[in-house]
């Protein structure tokens, strides 16, 4: 076989450093674009947090847009005199490096209708304090160890705690706690019986909080009723129907309790709403998770009837270079010195670029999220709009990733509350006039005819299919049943109730 040399002719695309960065920044949520950005701070000593009487110096699109370039021609200028050698004497003696790329981040953050735009600072941020919280099980076996059990009343309770889960029921039976614990001693001739285990069982359900411990929802309800203080209205009927007519209560069979209790439906109704405010899961008010806040990025509100869009200045920090390091190259002699400077940076320049880069581009996006969303923001869930990431993506001149990127894990405060980017997009159905209707919309339609239904004679889901037809929306009773289910809302057998 010859060996011959060959010339091709091809394009490829390389993602370089820097465009993986604009991407991972792009994709980054406010908290962990916040954690990004200390880290940078912390590695990249030419790079420092604008101060606090920094204003925004841009006023028009204008005037942003000739920024920018200015800022663009004289950064580049700069770091070609860096990348000089440190003893030329052409050498300035400031670098306007830190004025340059502080416009140019200032130039992409949105008119405000003040002058003077607030700056990031960790300092302001609002603190967040978090007790110390301590777990279900953590709570009850610091019980177990203030309750005067004997030694192995006290294993007994520890057992029956462990198997305790996060809702505060009992997941295993008396029988094989029971043998648990003669397997877990490891000697045949030492026993427990299952009337010791029920009795610490008993012992541990007085424990906090009310109905932990409970087998079932029944024998949770009746733990809670039970220790309800005795002067309470109906308390007694309460009791009376958890714990012999709960059957007929989960099938509302509100004839069948009123002759079998005697009792009125207005008393009825009453000793229903009393068991209605008990807990149905004990545990979660005692819980080792810590809340999570949301800062939103983008904030809509409506000046003068137009819907004005800004970036969050406190999700959107201000990042400059600082100009004491970027004048220090000039003066430094070893070149290895030197040379990591000039890469700390462009560094810099690179990351600040990808922040302007981000916050453009998400600025735009919802922008148009905005514009397509008018009736949402004026009339609330009912009017919302069909949307696709396609839509935005051929509004923006972008790709669809792009935008998903942009919209996931992002956030908009807006009047009627804040909502995930991803919210305003929907698939829609197609209506008897040939248009289309958000499946938000839909949904909402169905909580507000479900709202308005009789108590006695609730509202099915071919009902439901046949409303939203007359009202020239076209969907299915299956279709009907998953929106339903999304909202939570149980079917109509369970959805009966007394007037």
């Amino acid at each position: 076989m010859k060996q011959a040399l060959q010339f091709r002719l091809g394009q490829n695309l390389t993602m370089t450093p820097q465009l993986q960065q604009a991407i991972r920044l792009l994709q980054l949520s406010t908290l962990e674009l916040s954690t990004e950005i200390q880290d940078v701070l912390d590695s990249n000593m030419m790079l420092e947090m604008g101060e606090d009487n920094e204003s925004d110096t841009s006023s028009s699109e204008e005037a942003n847009q000739t920024s920018l370039e200015n800022a663009e021609t004289s950064a580049e200028k700069n770091l070609e005199l860096a990348t000089d050698t440190a003893s030329s004497d052409t050498m300035p003696d400031d670098l306007p490096v830190d004025t340059s790329w502080d416009d140019i981040y200032d130039s992409v953050l949105p008119t405000t209708t003040s002058s003077a735009s607030s700056t990031y600072n960790a300092d302001d941020q609002p603190e967040v304090y978090t007790a110390s919280s301590e777990s279900l099980h953590e709570h009850l076996r610091w019980q177990i160890k203030m309750t005067p059990f004997s030694e192995v009343d006290a294993a007994i309770a520890e057992v029956i705690v462990d198997e305790i889960n996060d809702d505060g029921f009992l997941q295993a039976s008396i029988e094989e706690i029971t043998a648990s614990l003669a397997d877990a001693d490891g000697e045949d001739d030492i026993e427990v019986e299952t009337d010791e285990v029920e009795a610490v069982l008993r012992q541990v359900q007085n424990f906090d909080p009310a109905g932990v411990g409970a087998r079932d929802l029944r024998e949770s309800l009746s733990i809670q009723l039970h220790r309800q203080p005795n002067d309470i209205d109906l308390r007694e009927y309460a009791i009376l129907l958890v714990d012999t007519y709960f059957d007929l209560l989960a099938n509302r069979e509100y004839s069948q309790l009123m002759r079998k209790m005697k009792i009125s439906e207005d008393d009825l109704k009453d000793v229903i709403q009393l068991i209605q405010s008990m807990n149905p899961r004990p545990g979660g008010q005692v819980t080792a998770n810590q809340a999570e806040y949301i800062v939103p990025d983008v904030i809509v509100k409506k000046v003068n009837n137009t819907w004005r869009v800004e970036l969050n200045s406190d999700a959107a920090p201000k990042l400059r270079i600082n100009s004491t390091y970027a004048n220090m190259i000039k003066d430094v002699k070893n070149s290895d010195d030197n040379s990591s400077m000039k890469n700390h940076l462009q560094e810099a320049r690179w990351f600040i670029k990808s922040l302007l880069s981000r916050n453009e581009t998400l600025l735009k996006v919802a922008h148009c999220i905005v514009e397509r969303q008018k009736e949402f923001l004026e009339h609330g869930e009912e009017a919302m709009k069909a949307l696709v990431l396609h839509d935005i993506a051929e509004a923006v001149e972008m790709h669809e990733s792009t935008i998903s990127r942009v919209t996931t894990k992002k956030y908009m405060h807006t009047p009627r509350g804040i909502f995930e980017l991803k919210y305003f997009f929907s698939s829609h159905v197609s209506t008897a006039s040939g248009g289309e209707c958000s499946a938000t919309a839909i949904r909402a339609l169905i909580k507000k005819l479900i709202a308005a239904e009789m108590p006695k004679k609730p509202l099915s889901d071919n009902k439901i299919a046949t409303i939203l037809e007359e009202q020239g929306i076209n969907v299915a009773r299956r279709t009907v049943a998953k929106y339903r289910e999304s909202l939570a809302i149980p079917p109509s057998n369970e959805r009966k109730r007394l007037a």
